[in-house]
């Protein structure tokens, strides 16, 4: 059988992440395209060196040519200028969208049936221009934002109340922004209510007061990397979140995972790139999973999409 075929755009801190970990799980042969000459091609040839150290065999290639992404099965985007100190994921978007026009025009010329996750900043906007200028099949065009989110208010979750991160299951919606939507009322350790077990912990009114300060770090997290690293934004945790849409997708796994999909009435969205749980296989998004929001939820929805909707107006 044929390895499959890993196509990385944008070799800078998170593409780097993206290829070791493509090739420490032995994903597929990996190509990592930038602009900046010797730059994929030097790290590629440091992660193919402790190939016989990390026991992984795969073909590592740098590139500065879109030839090279030819037969991909998987594109993950990740092209475009990270946050500094100060600067909204929305700061990004005039100089973030002509380096991603640029991008999906070389995906569209030479990896025409492959599977596109994005995850440069501004998410939303930026999975949208992906798809418009590509025309691929919206299934096929999806964003990393919601993974990452919510493994983020699941971490928060997990040292609050002093459980194993691996028991904790949290899930967020919504647009990849300050106005997201971490889902309370889903939250839960091993099948029990986190709500529960926090008012266990201090009573109904502190116990709520928590989960809000955890929402509100949940929705502020990226900024908080940001903030501390001065110089860019968060690379470990995109690239794990995803790579674990990937792997879903290449090994057809069919796992549930919080993806920017297209949705075309779900949730009441109709027509926009928005963050919602959905089955990742081997043809992309192979179904959006619907589940009714309370009224509070709908109204933090519904602002996350305005806030979105707004995000793609601005684009030119």
């Amino acid at each position: 059988m044929a390895r499959k075929k890993i196509s990385l755009i944008g070799g800078g801190q998170i593409g780097g992440v993206l290829a070791q970990l493509c090739a420490l799980r032995e994903l597929g042969d990996v190509v990592l395209f930038d602009i900046v000459e010797g730059l994929p091609q030097g790290k590629m040839l440091d992660i193919a060196e402790v190939g016989p150290v990390d026991r992984y065999d795969v073909n590592l290639k740098g590139t500065n040519s879109y030839e090279d992404i030819k037969g991909s099965d998987v594109v993950i985007v990740t092209a475009g200028l990270p946050r500094k100190p100060g600067m909204s994921r929305d700061d990004l978007i005039e100089v973030n969208s002509k380096i991603m026009t640029s991008v999906a025009e070389g995906i569209k010329a030479y990896a025409p049936n492959s599977i596109i996750i994005v995850i440069s900043n501004p998410l939303d906007a930026m999975v949208t221009l992906c798809q418009k200028i590509t025309g691929f099949p919206y299934h096929r065009v999806i964003g990393q934002a919601g993974v990452l989110d919510s493994a983020r208010f699941a971490s928060f979750i997990a040292w609050e109340l002093g459980v194993s991160v691996k028991d904790v299951t949290a899930m967020t919606l919504g647009g990849h922004g300050d106005d997201m939507v971490p889902l309370v009322r889903y939250a839960s350790v091993n099948g029990i209510p986190v709500t529960e077990l926090l008012e266990q912990k201090y009573g109904a009114e502190k116990g709520k007061e928590v989960m809000e300060a955890m929402v509100k770090r949940t929705r502020g997290a990226g900024g908080e990397v940001v903030a501390l690293l001065k110089t860019g934004s968060a690379f470990y945790s995109p690239a794990s979140s995803a790579i674990a849409m990937a792997e879903s997708i290449l090994k057809d796994q069919k796992r549930v995972l919080p993806t920017c999909c297209f949705l075309q009435g779900e949730f009441g969205v109709n027509g926009f790139y928005v963050g919602v749980p959905a089955v990742l296989g081997e043809k992309g998004v192979e179904n959006i999973i619907q589940f009714k929001l309370d009224a509070a939820e709908q109204a933090m929805m519904d602002k996350s999409v305005a806030a979105v909707k707004e995000l793609v107006g601005s684009m030119k």
